[in-house]
């Protein structure tokens, strides 16, 4: 019998009844239900999220920023509101818990009454995390709370990114006000650095000024003390001075005096010759007297003008008077002495005449009487010549006593001079050193000048220089540093296309599974009759084989034309689905060949193990390392790994290695059965008599 005519045969029996009929559509349907209906239910469930019922709660009392109201809770609230990426409700706190509870909502999201202040608080001394509460109620659904908590790190993001411009922003602010205010010194202590080079020459010109000041005043106190000095000494002489004077006009007064009846005493001397001769001798002697008298008086007077007006230029000169003035004052003074002299000179003249005149007196009576007459006519002359002399030397002692008093004040003014000098000196050399230290501290504010001068120019270069516009970007990049930029190799688009590949592949399996509850393993007639176990092999596995086939292609017209799945190598893809069809047809063949019923149980178990190994929902480095090991193992791992390669335009090479590890299963299944039907050609056990469970 050929193979041709057993899968014939076989299928016969498949359709041989209306029941068998319905059997094998049923079955046939099987796979196209699982994957279609679960691929259909879970085409895109996440453009679906804006139906999942979600509660927001705003309690947010605001705060106020910079003299203004802000409520961030009202923005954010506005903002998820407006997303629309769930049927987000705004209610009460009662509501969201009440409704929580019941299932109306799948989960809350509550702003508190501080959330605006607690924000605000990074630039306070008591900076408070904001939080936002998320509550979740697993019995209304466990995948709406891991969907809850993406939602929550989305609104944490955006509400980061909204607060972090805005602090951005003003902390840009800031700095632009710095760096203007940092210009603005920068500037200033450039300017501070000139003035401070400015007052280093100054301070040198200070400090050599000090020293010549401080020199100066040491040679002012020693000009002073001898000032004082020599003051003392004009004062003593001057008092000598006018101690003469006194005696000079007391002695000239009583001349005066004692003259004053002279031209009397000469008339009466006239008309009485005789009584003269007898006081004549005694006259002589008093007249020559007051002669040498007179002429010591006129000898000594031109030294002591000159001692007085020298004496007299050096304390107007002390005056604060130049030279010249105090040669003129001085001149002025002497002055006064100038009729003393005259008279002085006069009364001698008149006093020698008298004593000649008194001589010829002695000499001879006779002449007593033209003497007489002579005496008579000069003694008015006499008289007047006496009281200006009396007169000048009054002036001369009134002269003298200012003189001496002018002197006693230069004196006590000197040694004031003298004692204000010597502080003056001392001071001065206390400055001289003080502007040695200022020009040493001079020299260190300049160092320290100009490091702060570099320090700010450097300083200045380190903050950006910004506009509005270029603040606006900063702030949107401080806020947001990192965006993620999908560079997709492949692409499945959708969620239940990214499903696709491992329920296809599951869904062969369950496909082939169900055909073998109905479709004979192998033709037990045949192996007995014909005796040739490859051809009952090939036509016990060709009949399934078949079969799943037309499976995958009902299934890939659902996939690609009622799901509007991409695909971009359908060919390929089609002929991927039908080789692991065919690999699990061998497979599921070969342990119901091996074990009977038992290893139809198997073929139940081992999907059940391929359905956690296969890597088709978490990706199989999640897995336990058993179940790990076993993904390297199976064949539904290649069958799904395969499929999205070629759906997702992925690798074709690794889509032909996973095509080659599915032959090489369907080989070694195909291998293994021919070995046990030919095993049973050869000789039968009691085991082979037994009925199958199957039927």
């Amino acid at each position: 019998m050929k193979i041709i005519a057993l899968v014939r045969s076989e299928l016969q029996r498949l359709t041989s009844t209306g029941l068998a009929r319905l059997a094998l559509v049923a079955l046939m349907t099987v796979p196209l239900l699982y994957g279609g209906l679960y691929l259909w239910a879970n085409q895109d469930p996440y453009a679906k999220l804006d139906q999942v019922p979600a509660a927001l709660v705003n309690d947010d009392a605001g705060t106020t920023v910079d003299g203004e109201t802000t409520n961030y809770g009202d923005e954010v609230t506005d903002e998820v509101v407006d997303g629309g990426d769930f049927d987000w409700h705004t209610v009460s706190a009662a509501e969201a818990a009440a409704g929580l509870r019941d299932g109306t909502y799948d989960f809350t999201f509550t702003i508190p009454r501080d959330f605006s202040a607690d924000l605000t608080s990074a630039t306070t001394d008591d900076p408070t995390r904001a939080q936002i509460t998320l509550a979740t109620n697993d019995t209304n659904s466990y995948l709406a709370t891991t969907i809850a908590g993406q939602a929550g790190k989305t609104i944490r993001a955006s509400v980061t990114e909204k607060v972090g411009k805005e602090a951005a922003a003003q902390l840009l602010v800031g700095l632009a006000d710095i760096r203007t205010s940092i210009g603005d010194a920068a500037d200033g202590a450039d300017q501070l650095v000139g003035g401070v080079v400015s007052a280093e020459e100054g301070t040198d010109q200070l400090v050599t000024g000090a020293s010549d000041a401080s020199a100066g005043a040491d040679e002012l106190s020693a000009g002073a003390s001898s000032a004082a000095a020599g003051a003392r000494t004009l004062s003593d002489g001057t008092d000598q001075l006018s101690a003469g004077a006194t005696t000079l006009s007391s002695g000239l007064d009583q001349l005066e005096t004692a003259t004053a009846t002279l031209p009397d005493s000469a008339h009466q001397l006239a008309t009485g010759a005789d009584q003269v001769a007898d006081g004549n001798e005694a006259l002589a002697a008093g007249v020559a007297q007051a002669a040498a008298a007179s002429q010591a008086a006129i000898d000594d007077a031109p030294a002591t003008q000159q001692a007085i007006g020298q004496q007299l230029v050096e304390y107007f000169v002390g005056q604060g008077q130049t030279p010249e003035q105090a040669a003129a004052s001085a001149a002025e003074v002497a002055s006064y002495f100038a009729p003393l002299s005259q008279s002085l000179s006069d009364a001698n003249t008149q006093a020698q005449g008298l004593a000649a005149q008194v001589g010829q007196l002695a000499a001879g009576a006779r002449q007593v009487s033209d003497g007489a007459a002579a005496l008579d006519a000069q003694a008015p002359a006499l008289a007047t010549g006496i009281s200006d002399a009396a007169a000048g030397a009054r002036q001369l002692d009134a002269g003298a006593a200012s003189a001496a008093t002018g002197a006693d004040s230069l004196a006590t003014g000197l040694g004031t001079l003298d004692t204000g000098a010597a502080t003056l000196s001392s001071g001065l050399h206390t400055l001289s050193d003080g502007t040695v230290s200022l020009r040493e501290g001079l020299g260190a504010l300049d160092t320290g000048a100009t490091q702060l001068r570099d320090g700010l120019q450097t300083g200045l270069g380190e903050i950006p220089a910004s506009t509005e516009q270029t603040r606006d970007a900063q702030s949107e990049a401080i806020s947001d540093p990192v965006s993620v930029s999908d560079q997709a190799v492949t692409s499945a688009g959708t969620y239940g296309a990214g499903l696709a590949p491992f329920f296809i592949s599951l869904a062969a399996w369950i496909g082939i599974y169900a055909l073998f509850l109905i479709v004979k393993p192998f033709s037990k007639r045949a192996v007995t009759a014909v005796r040739a176990p490859g051809r009952v092999v090939v036509a016990g596995w060709a009949a399934p084989a078949l079969l799943g086939v037309v499976q995958m292609l009902a299934l890939f017209t659902i996939v690609r034309f009622a799901l509007g799945f991409d695909v971009v190598h359908p060919w390929a893809t089609i002929g991927l689905m039908a080789l692991a069809s065919v690999t699990f047809a061998a497979i599921i063949m070969t342990l119901n060949v091996l074990l009977g019923s038992v290893g139809q149980f198997l073929g139940l178990v081992l999907m059940v193990v391929q359905l956690v190994t296969a890597g088709g929902t978490f990706p199989w480095q999640t897995l336990p390392a058993p179940l790990a090991a076993l993904h390297f193992v199976l064949p539904m791992s290649y069958a799904t790994d395969g499929l999205r390669q070629l759906m997702y335009g992925g690798s074709t090479a690794t889509a032909w290695g996973d095509a080659g590890v599915l032959a090489l299963w369907g080989l070694g299944a195909l291998l293994l059965s021919l070995l046990a039907t030919r095993r049973m050609t050869r000789r039968r056990t009691l085991r082979d008599l037994r009925p199958s469970l199957i039927g």
